[in-house]
């Protein structure tokens, strides 16, 4: 979640925390107002390193991460964090439901 809200802005990481459970919101918090640019493979170099696991168990845990917020959160609000993440993040967790 910290690395999700990195690449977000601070406004769309404060709408996607309104969202989510309480326990949740704390690593929502955006730590600059501009999102991080960086791609798929920099977030998952990322989770990996903070979760000290390999990059292919970051991966898929970027996926289930995703997944999961895509059944948490509306359908509007997951559109809107997914507008702010490079395409090929849609093509891991696919396309967003309609």
């Amino acid at each position: 979640m910290e690395t999700l809200a990195e690449r977000l802005t601070r406004g769309e990481a404060a709408d996607l925390a309104s969202e989510l459970p309480k326990q949740l919101k704390e690593p929502m918090v955006s730590p600059t107002p501009e999102a991080e640019s960086f791609g798929l493979d920099e977030f998952i170099d990322r989770v990996s390193r903070r979760a000290n696991v390999s990059p292919d168990e970051a991966r898929e845990g970027v996926r289930a991460e995703l997944s999961t917020l895509r059944d948490a959160v509306s359908e509007g609000e997951f559109r809107q964090v997914m507008s702010q993440l490079p395409r090929d993040f849609e093509a891991l967790v696919g396309a967003p439901r309609q």
